[in-house]
This record gives structure tokens, C-alpha cells and sequence, in this order.
């Protein structure tokens, strides 16, 4: 692991108006999980090196994933083993004309510095998260120390994906679980950021998108809108759960300019290192990166070498690492794991080392490196006291030292 990350404290007396600012110009909406604050008062500053090493990693995990997932949307037979449900692999039937250069293609790769050095933990290939972290909580954390600087901002990176595809004025809809206020937080913020260069946002449930010849239009209003674009913030694997009325199989066939398309969620599960050797495509950086993956077998909670995780897990629920983990929870998810197999794995536990802040505390950093049709586009970064990074993890901006050249 090259380069330096620090893991510096917001002076007391700033932090109050700090916290606020991350709030109101952030996007912040829901700065807690239950009473844990989850603004942290620390941020992690990277140097040069560690920014340019973690920038070639991900840029090459990108180049690996999307040669994965066209290998596997000629090969569908293996969906199944990956444990995508039924109606999604039938779905995937109808992406067969899926051409990628004509939709925004986002990844985030989740990086923890070990005795190792980097390894990750997954790639959010689907619907990752964290987009008003990665580009306005640097800029105000920069605010705060002097000699640092924000990296790339993910969301106008993201804005420049669908310039190159769209016309200006254009419409695009921005689809998420409407009923919860941390979804549409960060779809705010993308929808505000495109208003602000002259395109028109609408915030859509997905059974608010129907499909005609293959576009997409909103159902909001009472005449059809045509959008010219989609961003989903909905998980894919969510989709069969709509009403029955809803026209979710119309997303793996659209023309429609999206980000991302169905065709992502191929690379999504943890099961995917389950079928390298069967693809015929080269993955050695990551093959370097994520630990021995195997599928699930019964572990005991004395275990140190393995953990559970789930397939399609997200925000590191029902991950057994040991510090965050009770025996009774353990013994849950180990007795659903054994009975649904498919749907979870056992990976080999890599040692996440912790980070020393400038006050003398440790935490566990995780920096989710974001990916934009290929191209380094912005780091999103969460820690935690214990090495599991879940949802009661605090947001912490990532920025860089400025250089003394």
C-alpha cells in the first residue's frame, strides 16, 4: 500500500457549523442512525501516492467488471448460479441488445487498508450510494484545513456522462424508493445538480416509468412525459417486488439513456468470484483484491479465518465479523445461510487495520472509489470503531493533501 492517509480532527470549536454545513449544503438530511451521529469529526486526508495507487486499482477493477458482466449477459446460464433470482434472469433475456456506450456506466469499489495492503470488500455495481458525500463534503471539509484539496467530484462526473448522450434541456428521471427521505436525499442532490445546467428533473417511483418501443416515459403527469434519461437509485433485486401492474421488465430493454442499466446488476452479487474460472475474461487485479471466496458452509462463531455475508447484502448487514457480531445474531444468520446456500457465501476475513487519529483514537477506514464510464470520478469514505463497516458507520470526507512540488 503506497502513500499516507491521516485521520484528522475538526477543531472543536469549528465542528458545530461544520456538522451544519454537511447537513444543509450536503444533502445530509439524516445526520444519525437512531441516537449515533453519523458525521464524523474527523477527516481522512490522503497524499499524492495513496490517491494515484487507489485511482489505478479501481480504474482497472472497472476495465475487469464490465468485460465480466458482456461475458456474462452471452452466457446467462450462469445468472443462475450467481443467485439472481428467476425473474430477473429471465429479464436479462431482454437485454440482449444491451450497447453500453449508450449508457452511464457507475461503479463503486470499497477499499480497507489491511496488513495486506488494499483489499476491497466488494464492488457496488448496481445502485452505489454516497453521491453528495463524494462531491460536496470534501469541499467543505477542504474549507477547515488549509493545505488540502477536494478530489474529483463525483457528481459532476456523473452530470458529464450524460451530456455526452443527451440533449441539452432534456428530462431525466430520477427513480428511488419514493417513501424514504435517505433515498431521495441523494437524489435531490443529483436532481438540483442537473437543474443547475439547464436539464429538467423528475423524481419517479419505478412503477412511475413506463415503457413504449423501448423509451422510457414518466406516468406522473396525465399526459406521458418522454424522459431522456435514467438514474436508479432502486435496487434491481427489488424490482419483482412492485405491484403487478408495474412495467419493471421494460428497464432491461430500454434505449433510454441509464445509469445503470440492468445489465450491472450481473457483477452485483458476492457470488461472482464463484464462477471466474468459467468466464472467459482475465481478472487479476481482482483476484489480488478480494479475499478467498467460497460457497456457504457451516462455520462455528469461534471462527477467525471465514466469515457469512449475504449475496446481495448492502451496508454491511449480516457480515459476522467477530467485534460486531453476538453470538445469538451469529447463530441466526449462520442457520439461514445453511438453508438458503445460493444466497449467501464464505469469504476468507482480511485483517483491516485500523487508522490512529491526530487525538490518539483508532478507527476502521473504508474509501468506496467511484468509477464513472471507466475514469476515476471521486472517493466516499465511512469508518467505524470495529472493522465491520455498517450502517452505523460515520460519513468522513476524503481529501488531499496539497503538494509541497
Amino acid at each position: 500500500m503506497k502513500g499516507n492517509i491521516q485521520l484528522l480532527k475538526v477543531p472543536e470549536h469549528d465542528y458545530s457549523d461544520y456538522r451544519y454545513e454537511v447537513i444543509f449544503e450536503a444533502y445530509k438530511w439524516d445526520p444519525q442512525v437512531e441516537d449515533a451521529n453519523t458525521v464524523s469529526e474527523y477527516v481522512a486526508v490522503l497524499d499524492e501516492h495513496a490517491v494515484e495507487e487507489l485511482t489505478n486499482l479501481a480504474e482497472q477493477l472497472a476495465l475487469e467488471t464490465t468485460a465480466m458482466e458482456l461475458e456474462l449477459l452471452d452466457n446467462l446460464e450462469y445468472a443462475k448460479e450467481l443467485g439472481l433470482p428467476k425473474s430477473m434472469c429471465r429479464g436479462m433475456k431482454k437485454a440482449k441488445d444491451y450497447q453500453k456506450e449508450k449508457h452511464v456506466r457507475l461503479m463503486r469499489f470499497d477499499f480497507h487498508p489491511t496488513d495486506q495492503g488494499w483489499q476491497i470488500s466488494e464492488v457496488n455495481s448496481d445502485v452505489p450510494g454516497g453521491f453528495a458525500e463524494s462531491s460536496i463534503l470534501p469541499e467543505i471539509a477542504a474549507r477547515f484545513f488549509p493545505d488540502t484539496e477536494p478530489s474529483e467530484n463525483f457528481g459532476r462526473h456523473l452530470y458529464q456522462g450524460f451530456e455526452k448522450r443527451i440533449q441539452p434541456g432534456s428530462t431525466i428521471g430520477f427513480v428511488h424508493a419514493t417513501s424514504y427521505a435517505d433515498d431521495r436525499q441523494v437524489m435531490q442532490f443529483m436532481g438540483d445538480h442537473f437543474e443547475s445546467k439547464g436539464y429538467r428533473s423528475v423524481y419517479l417511483a419505478p412503477d412511475d416509468v413506463k415503457f413504449e418501443q423501448k423509451q422510457a416515459y414518466s406516468v406522473l403527469e396525465d399526459q406521458p412525459q418522454l424522459l431522456s434519461g435514467i438514474i436508479r437509485f432502486f435496487p434491481l433485486e427489488w424490482m419483482p417486488r412492485l405491484p403487478f401492474s408495474a412495467d419493471w421488465q421494460g428497464y432491461y430493454s430500454t434505449t433510454t439513456p441509464s445509469c445503470n442499466h440492468p445489465v450491472a446488476m450481473l457483477t452485483q452479487p458476492k457470488s461472482l468470484p464463484l464462477i471466474w474460472d468459467k468466464l472467459n475474461v482475465e481478472c487479476p487485479t481482482w483476484q489480488k483484491l478480494l479475499p478467498e471466496t467460497k460457497k456457504a458452509y457451516e462455520l462455528s462463531y469461534e471462527e477467525s479465518d471465514f466469515i457469512y455475508k449475504p449475496v446481495f447484502g448492502r451496508v454491511g448487514g449480516d457480515i459476522t465479523i467477530k467485534e460486531a457480531t453476538s453470538e445469538k445474531e451469529f447463530k441466526r444468520i449462520k442457520k439461514e445461510a445453511l438453508k438458503r446456500k445460493k444466497e449467501w457465501v464464505v469469504q476468507k476475513r482480511f485483517n483491516s487495520q485500523p487508522i490512529k487519529t491526530d487525538d490518539g483514537k483508532e478507527f476502521h477506514l473504508c474509501i468506496g472509489v467511484f468509477v464513472v464510464d471507466g475514469v476515476f470520478s471521486g472517493f466516499y469514505g465511512r469508518i467505524s470503531p470495529y472493522a465491520r463497516i455498517d450502517e452505523k458507520a460515520k460519513d468522513i470526507p476524503i481529501i488531499i493533501r496539497k503538494s509541497s512540488v
